[in-house]
């Protein structure tokens, strides 16, 4: 009973891109969760040299993502793998059935990220893990809302799917492939011109 007493005083994170994706990450107790107010967007920060998602503040928007919690409140890994993104504590806002814990969502800070440039490509294999995990997570309905609300489908897309570059890059399907590209022929306008 201590045992599950102090699992539940756990923080958790909440996820919206490549930790939508319970392959790239080993964190208990990983459930669906909804946050309002903030949006995804395509940024460029000074500390990458590609295009990453972050969490920007929208009144009018939601994300849907993952959480999962942090044992003994131990955030250096997190924090190091989300070393461009401040951790920002999540309220009322969210919705998930966790109970009563503390959860934080990592968001590049609003002066430290830039819109992209043709210099600051999204990369092909980031992408490809994001859609898979929506598409383990929420089916073809989050999918679909991710490629909707996410804002900044003119970054360009480097195809680095022979050769990820993304170090948590994962195997896809011919179908997960084909869902990916779909999704950027709709949105892309350099869907048809990665270099």
């Amino acid at each position: 009973m201590r045992r599950h007493s102090k699992f539940m005083h756990d923080p958790y994170f909440f996820g919206y891109g490549s930790l939508v994706n319970r392959r790239t990450h080993s964190f208990q107790n990983a459930q669906p969760a909804q946050v309002t107010g903030w949006r995804r967007a395509w940024r460029r920060s000074p500390l990458r040299k590609v295009c990453y998602l972050t969490a920007v503040p929208d009144r009018q928007d939601y994300i849907e993502g993952l959480i999962a919690s942090v044992p003994g409140a131990d955030w250096a890994a997190l924090d190091e793998r989300e070393r461009a993104y401040a951790r920002v504590p999540l309220g009322s806002e969210l919705r998930h059935q966790a109970g009563a814990v503390n959860v934080a969502i990592y968001a590049i800070e609003p002066d430290k990220h830039f819109e992209p440039t043709d210099d600051n490509p999204v990369l092909l294999s980031y992408l490809d893990v994001v859609v898979q995990g929506y598409l383990s997570e929420f089916g073809m309905a989050g999918v679909t809302h991710f490629f909707e609300t996410t804002e900044g489908w003119h970054a360009p897309i480097l195809n680095d799917r022979d050769a990820p570059i993304y170090s948590r890059a994962q195997a896809l399907t011919e179908e997960e492939r084909q869902i990916v590209d779909e999704g950027l022929s709709r949105l892309s306008p350099h869907s048809k011109q990665r270099y």
